[in-house]
């Protein structure tokens, strides 16, 4: 298990101590020091079942910048989604858990991220 987190959120600090609480082996990675590849950004969309632009994080001063919110929802515009998170790995929801059987979720509740710890 792997968790991407950003040790200033207090969401990500949650999730790490509930996983500690519940004497979980995982890995941290600091997303935002050791950002994720276009490639490892597509993998975790497929575990999460999700499109780039639901975990991106539209309220950023970078994602105000780069015009996000106008950007299109489609298949067409998914790499440019992709490579803006690669670019700004601040735009990236967290946390963002790797589970056992090769899903991933947001983390962002206790409830996310006990089911992650169950899968």
């Amino acid at each position: 298990m792997e968790i991407w987190i950003n040790p200033a959120c207090s969401k990500c600090r949650s999730a790490v101590q509930l996983l500690d609480a519940e004497g979980a082996e995982y890995t941290v990675r600091r997303y935002l020091e050791d950002v994720p590849s276009r490639d490892e950004i597509r993998a975790v969309l497929d575990r999460l079942g999700l499109e780039p632009w639901d975990i991106t994080r539209t309220q950023e001063a970078d994602a105000k910048e780069l015009g996000l919110k106008e950007w299109p929802r489609e298949a067409g515009s998914r790499e440019r989604w992709i490579s803006a998170l690669a670019e700004h790995p601040k735009l990236i929801q967290r946390p963002i858990i790797t589970a056992d059987d090769g899903t991933a979720v947001v983390g962002r509740t206790d409830e996310a991220v006990r089911d992650a710890l169950g899968r």
